[in-house]
């Protein structure tokens, strides 16, 4: 492992963007984006993906130059086309649209299409629960995951995400894959040529298996079981079909090079809790934490995402040598 500043790695993932054809705007949202990941503990969802996210725009598969498209459709909706671009800047627009809007409508919708892999889902909300609002996340992938009682992947893995503010503490960030693990975790693990553990995914046939590039061709194994599938169709209808995206068994990987663009969906919805609790909301939710956390063993969601960050901020990250080798060279172009 090597260890690097946050400052340091935004730089080098900045670098590695351009020299693939990014321009500068998208390369700063992206690079910031997976840097909040790696300060988070989430290397699965950070640099390790900037490999595959070069490949795909030097082989046009990503769009690497686009400009998002906003379109207010209705007093509180907004659509926004990411043209084929990275996710981070058009989700990005979308969602500084619907803050100058929530204070005149209350609640706002915000649809993204033609998109790409989002990344962490809270990191897109984090920021409006730091402003004093709600807000849920939901985004679909390629299939990599099949509908209960079936073995072909329809679905991806989904996540979702909820933030709000909270008085006494940072905002509550709650986010979460709706396989049992991110798949990004397996994506790792086969390129270290590690084993997964049993019950993460099952193979092409549909058996259970912790070979990591079996996992990768077979499926993925859904939080909750049926509960799960369930969910994981829920987050399906909310991101694909209500943005007019494309559904997970539509799309092509977010790992290869090969294929046509992903153009999958995202949406996210965006509360003012002034309008329902009155002014009251962020004191009761802090209420709600502290008796939480009266309990021996317990903990938010997002504390440990915290400390992470927290020790980022003031040690930086730990990058494997081999990634780090990997992405000096294609920054060198």
């Amino acid at each position: 492992m090597t260890k690097l500043s946050l400052a340091d790695a935004y730089d080098l993932a900045v670098r590695v963007l351009l020299a693939a054809g990014v321009s500068q705007r998208n390369a700063d949202a992206v690079a910031e984006a997976l840097v909040a990941a790696e300060a988070d503990g989430l290397p699965s969802h950070g640099l390790s993906r900037l490999p595959s996210y070069a490949d795909q725009v030097r082989a046009r598969k990503v769009d690497g130059k686009a400009v998002p498209v906003v379109t207010e459709t209705a007093p509180a909706a907004v659509m926004v086309d990411a043209r084929k671009g990275f996710a981070y800047p058009a989700i990005a627009q979308g969602l500084a649209r619907a803050v100058r809007l929530v204070g005149r409508t209350g609640v706002v919708g915000v649809g993204v299409t033609n998109s790409h892999h989002f990344g962490v889902a809270g990191f897109h909300i984090e920021p409006l629960a730091a402003r004093g609002l709600v807000a849920l996340a939901f985004g679909n992938s390629p299939a990599a995951i099949a509908p209960w009682g079936g073995v072909r992947a329809l679905f991806g893995t989904n996540p979702i995400a909820f933030a709000c503010p909270r008085k006494g503490g940072p905002p509550l960030v709650i986010d979460l894959s709706l396989s049992k693990v991110a798949r990004g975790k397996i994506m790792i693990a086969a390129q270290k040529g590690e084993p997964i553990p049993e019950g993460w995914a099952l193979d092409a046939e549909g058996r259970p298996t912790c070979d990591a590039k079996a996992a990768l061709g077979g499926t993925m194994l859904p939080m909750g079981d049926a509960k799960g599938a369930a969910l994981v169709l829920m987050v399906e209808i909310l991101a694909a079909a209500l943005t007019g995206a494309r559904f997970g068994y539509e799309a092509s990987s977010f790992f290869e090079a090969k294929g046509p663009a992903p153009r999958v969906g995202q949406f996210f919805l965006v509360i003012d809790p002034a309008r329902f609790a009155g002014p009251d909301f962020a004191a009761r939710v802090g209420r709600l934490a502290k008796a939480i956390l009266a309990q021996p063993g317990t903990r938010l969601p997002g504390d440990r995402r915290l400390k992470h960050r927290a020790q980022a901020e003031a040690e930086g990250i730990d990058v494997p040598a081999y990634l780090l080798a990997e992405l000096e060279r294609r920054a060198a172009g």
